[in-house]
């Protein structure tokens, strides 16, 4: 049974390793993955401030995590990973809602979100508007797509 909640102090190296496998999903080699190691990374400080969300599997195991950036009124997905025995789960849209959520109980009124070329699609289903492409947080000379999403299409609970 999948559970959104907070995440718990000290879990941010498991956080950060289920990135880092969710990344490697996608066939990328160690070169690439050594580089965007930084962009991969879930700030044990970012988890007492709320910024850092968990989906689990009912027991208390992350399968997805996501966790936000805010700045004055525009939020950042700074992550969305979904363990990849997990995909297809709904816990990526299950969290991708809760961070949306979080953002706007901020005060935030749009997401923004640096796309992995794999998760666009994604992220249009979930209503994100296409905005153009941004040069890559993590591998210098690519790009990425980047999106918007528009916190007023939320039910905030």
């Amino acid at each position: 049974m999948l559970r959104i909640r907070n995440a718990h102090a000290g879990e941010a190296a498991a956080l950060t390793a289920l990135c880092v496998r969710s990344k490697a999903h996608w066939g990328y080699d160690a070169a690439f993955m050594r580089m965007s190691a930084a962009t991969l990374r879930v700030s044990e400080a970012d988890i007492p401030a709320g910024r850092v969300i968990v989906a689990d599997d009912g027991a208390g195991t992350p399968i997805g995590v996501a966790s936000i950036v805010l700045d004055g009124d525009v939020a950042d997905l700074d992550v969305l990973f979904v363990d990849p025995p997990a995909i297809g789960s709904g816990a990526g849209r299950a969290l991708f809602h809760a961070a949306a959520q979080l953002a706007a109980k901020l005060g935030a009124r749009r997401l923004t979100i640096l796309a992995d070329p794999n998760a666009a699609r994604f992220y249009e289903r979930m209503g994100a508007r296409f905005l153009r492409n941004a040069p890559s947080d993590a591998i210098p000379g690519r790009s990425l797509p980047l999106y918007e999403y528009d916190l007023s299409l939320e039910v905030i609970a």
